[in-house]
């Protein structure tokens, strides 16, 4: 190697990190990865590339297919799921990054055959139209019902929500449900 060639490649993987570079693979070699995840209260065990979203190891993998894919940039909330509680858009980060994560998807709100008040709420309450954005709307309002640094007036509400679009505009209804779910939780 020249001393340019030995120039570029110190500028582009620093000297304290160059042993890491050439282990990384290459872009015909993905790095793949053994994680177990703890989805819905059951343990998953998958090989997944390094790079893999968990919002594509839900669907594509586990066949968990209630978060959607909406916006892939993390703008629209339809890929909303609990992790270790907390809501997040799944599309934003790594299925690597949560082992030991408990994670919680749509499918999981319901138990024993029983829906969980949210979703009975989004029900009575008509808050969904076309229900693209319902799953990831879901999750973010048990998310915050659940949180009690959050205040429950319905301004609070709808900056909690701010996060999942609905392109449908059923905004109304779903503060409704959202509020109506509150003395049930």
């Amino acid at each position: 190697m020249d001393d340019r060639e030995r120039l570029k490649t110190e500028a582009s993987c620093p000297s304290d990190a160059q042993q890491q570079c050439g282990s990384l693979g290459s872009p015909d070699t993905p790095d793949t990865r053994t994680i177990t995840l703890t989805i819905n209260g059951e343990q998953h065990t998958l090989e997944v590339e390094s790079n893999v979203v968990l919002l594509d190891a839900l669907r594509e993998r586990l066949d968990l297919t209630g978060s959607k894919k909406g916006c892939d940039h993390g703008q629209c909330g339809a890929c909303t799921v609990l992790i270790d509680g907390r809501s997040a858009n799944s599309c934003l980060t790594l299925a690597v990054m949560h082992e030991g994560c408990e994670i919680t998807t749509v499918e999981g709100l319901s138990k024993d055959g029983q829906l969980h008040p949210v979703q009975e709420a989004f029900l009575e309450h008509d808050a969904y139209q076309c229900g693209y954005c319902t799953a990831g709307q879901m999750m973010s309002a048990v998310s915050l019902l659940n949180d009690p640094r959050l205040g429950s007036d319905d301004a609070s509400v709808k900056e909690a929500m701010s996060g999942n679009i609905c392109r449908c505009g059923a905004y109304k209804n779903i503060l409704s449900a959202v509020q109506a779910a509150r003395s049930k939780v």
